[in-house]
């Protein structure tokens, strides 16, 4: 039997210099609340990789593609997406997946 996918976000963000720990507050406060907050929210990971000084990545888990759209209307997404703005350094790259399942 195939197991159920799940619908996953990943989110790179460029920071403007000097910005990172500001972004990083932002960030870890949204997770804390989406995986508190949300059923549908699985994971909720902030990243950052090896050699970069000025990348974050995103990296969330949601039971469906309904209850990230439910992410985003919840209280907590407002000020992130808010704050975090003017800490940017041109748009994020948001990608969206599904887990792969094995085949028969």
């Amino acid at each position: 039997m195939a197991e159920s996918t799940h619908f996953v976000v990943i989110a790179e963000f460029r920071i403007k210099p000097g910005q990172v720990p500001a972004f990083l507050a932002l960030a870890h406060n949204d997770a804390s609340e989406s995986l508190a907050n949300e059923e549908g929210c699985l994971a909720f990971d902030v990243l950052t990789p090896e050699g970069s000084e000025d990348i974050v990545v995103l990296h969330e888990v949601y039971r469906d593609r309904n209850a990230f759209e439910h992410h985003m209307q919840m209280p907590h997404y407002p000020p992130f997406k808010e704050g975090t703005a003017p800490l940017l350094d041109g748009e994020p790259s948001v990608r969206f997946f599904y887990t792969a399942t094995l085949p028969e």
